[in-house]
């Protein structure tokens, strides 16, 4: 980088003008604060009090604090008089740094150590003597100046011309008459690079960039120098890391092909689509340092496995619904092509016990295995299956059996699935009118969607999910029946650092054709508790009986709005509204719908984060609890 400076007037060392050519990029590299060590006090440890007094612009008094290592170090003491001038002269460097940060480029800065300059001669000599009274007096005077704004921006070609297909200067955010924050130039480097990538430029680079600081404009110009390289499509891909996982099994599902366009974006889904894999841990794209002869790039694809087995346990607790406990095991690469298996037992105990069946053991269980095989035709469609035995108490039934649902998942892009298959069930359940055991056997056919960034804690796209179920309870007086039922989960980031996150759900079903009772208890719509109404009791926003027992209903509507707000990077405060209801009708006819509201906390884990909610019925059901509290993992949807 040069850099062109248009000079304040002259002053002593100790207190000029802080721009200068060389410093701008080296700036950046010391305002890091991870930079700072706290190790313990040394032997001769040099105690001193520290002053900072800033002047100018007050909006910058925070960034000066915050970069100070003799504030945040002041209760670690230096070693000896050395220790403590060097801690001075790296502040001040470590101060520009965070004044050119917030785009102060003209301000001024004097740090005294016991009355003298932190550069002079006789400092040493000067903090030897300071010590002998007690802490060494430590001032630092920081005059901000003005702001500056951005002036001329330009971005050019090796030849010095307009580059063309550059962003934008809102793209670049280095905006003529915005502030000139430093942070902003540096970040429009990694902008203008990006842009020409996205343009199949894989060897574009920023070769330097000159940045005119006029002192009496108070303007910053930068102009930036580009070589975009060569333009190039993709070539070859070859595969290494695999250990475990046949190393066909990626080749597959590279569905780039030679010849086409360099695009970033084409590896990124690729990345994302590979990473789905249970048994792929990491993707890495190692891209040749030249084009091949037909002006290809060759990538290598390296693939990072982790443990094939693994083995785990998790709890959930609710005082409206119930609390669970489960363990599982599982392998993730079971024949050598991606294959999954896992097998889990699950224990529940439903406390407030089942209005349907008084008399019912509160509780419950579940075992199951689930399998899967990725490319039993194609690349794109994979082999999925569960089997379980379970016990499930319920407040409107309760349900002894075991079930069946494989099918073919099929791809259709890097966000959209598709699945087909079979719903097998033999089960006795138990409610309010008897005891029926009917075989039940049905055809699902579902289309998902997930466009999200983090499967426990989206911040951005949305979750798709529809099934249309016909199925028949073979032996019941039920005949036939269609289940149609789909969910929309949006999520939407209002800041850089997604901070604070708005997210929403609408769900809905309905069963077509037969009459209420015609349905067997557990193909029913319930609303209520944390996974559909949080603050009411499970199931209770649903028909109920003459007798007041929960029946459940032929559909249901349910909605939810969060708003996800980290007050630290572990800690989160969620408030939350929810509204819903099942409904006897075939279509939902909103006329007895139910409200709750509450607050949730947040522990964000690298695991992800751990919930609790606390939520109160704002139109409660007569004897139900008053409010619900719930903790797991992963966000409520």
């Amino acid at each position: 980088m040069t850099a062109t400076l248009i000079a304040p007037p002259a002053a002593r060392a100790q207190d000029s003008g802080i721009f200068n050519a060389q410093f701008f990029d080296k700036a950046m590299a010391w305002f890091n604060p991870d930079k700072a060590k706290t190790d313990g006090a040394p032997a001769d440890a040099v105690p001193y009090a520290v002053t900072i007094d800033v002047t100018g612009d007050s909006a910058a008094r925070a960034a000066v604090t915050d970069a100070s290592n003799l504030d945040r170090l002041k209760t670690t003491a230096p070693s000896g008089a050395a220790g403590l001038v060097r801690r001075a002269l790296a502040d001040r460097e470590r101060i520009v740094a965070a004044l050119y940060s917030d785009g102060y480029y003209g301000g001024r800065i004097s740090i005294t150590v016991a009355g003298v300059a932190a550069d002079a001669p006789t400092v040493f000599d000067t903090v030897e003597r300071a010590r002998r009274s007690g802490p060494v007096p430590v001032v630092v005077k920081v005059d901000t100046g003005p702001l500056f704004n951005f002036g001329t921006i330009r971005v050019l070609d090796p030849a010095g011309r307009p580059l063309a297909g550059a962003p934008s200067y809102s793209q670049m955010r280095v905006i003529p008459g915005q502030p000139a924050k430093a942070t902003a130039v540096t970040g429009a480097e990694r902008v203008i690079v990006s842009a020409l990538r996205d343009q199949a430029h894989p060897f574009a680079k920023v070769d330097g960039k000159e940045v005119v600081a006029d002192h009496a404009a108070h303007t910053l110009d930068v102009t930036f120098r580009v070589n975009p390289g060569p333009v190039a499509t993709f070539g070859p891909f070859t595969v290494s890391g695999t250990k475990g996982l046949d190393s066909k099994f990626v080749t597959d599902r590279i569905d780039i092909r030679p010849g086409e366009p360099y695009s970033p974006q084409r590896l990124a889904d690729l990345r994302k689509r590979l990473a789905g894999y249970e048994i792929i841990g990491s993707v890495r794209f190692r891209e040749a340092e030249r084009l091949n002869a037909q002006g290809q790039l060759p990538i290598e694809v390296e693939v990072g496995e982790r443990e094939p087995r693994y083995v785990g346990f998790g709890a959930k607790y609710s005082n409206t619904d119930g609390s669970s406990a489960n363990a599982f095991w599982g392998h993730r690469n079971l024949f050598g092509g991606g294959e999954t298996l896992r097998l889990d037992a699950q224990v529940t105990w439903y406390s407030e016990g089942s209005d349907a069946v008084p008399t019912a053991d509160p509780f419950g269980y579940k075992v199951s295995a689930s399998f899967s095989k990725p490319g039993i035709f194609t690349a794109n469609e994979d082999l999925v299956a569960e089997a379980a035995a379970l016990r499930e108490v319920t407040n409107a039934y309760v349900r002894e059996g075991v079930t069946f649902l494989g099918g073919v998942r099929h791809r259709f892009n890097d966000d959209w699935n598709g699945q087909v298959g079979v719903d097998l069930e033999q089960s006795t359940v138990q409610d309010t009118y008897g005891t029926t055991d009917p075989f039940i056997a049905g055809v699902p056919v579902s289309v998902t969607g997930d466009t999200t960034d983090n499967a426990l804690d989206a911040t951005r796209g949305y979750k798709f999910s529809a099934t249309v179920e016909p199925f028949a309870a073979f032996g019941d007086s039920g005949a036939g029946t269609v289940m149609v039922k789909g969910s929309l989960s949006a999520y939407h980031a209002f800041d850089e650092d997604k901070r604070w996150i708005l997210a929403g759900k609408v769900a809905a079903g309905s069963l077509i054709g037969p009459q209420l009772l015609d349905v067997p208890a557990q193909r029913r719509f319930y609303v209520g508790g944390g996974g559909s109404l949080r603050g009411f009791d499970y199931q209770t926003a649903s028909p109920r009986n003459a007798q007041g027992i929960v029946i459940g209903g032929l559909s249901f509507f349910t909605a939810s709005t969060e708003l996800r707000f980290k007050l630290t990077d572990t800690i989160g405060i969620v408030p939350f509204f929810d509204m819903g209801a099942a409904f006897a009708s075939e279509m939902p006819d909103f006329s007895a719908m139910y409200y709750s509201a509450g607050i949730g906390l947040r522990y964000y884990t690298a695991v992800g984060p751990v919930r609790l909610d606390f939520a109160v019925p704002l139109n409660p059901v007569s004897g139900d609890s008053k409010y619900g509290v719930y903790l797991s993992l992963g966000q409520a949807f």
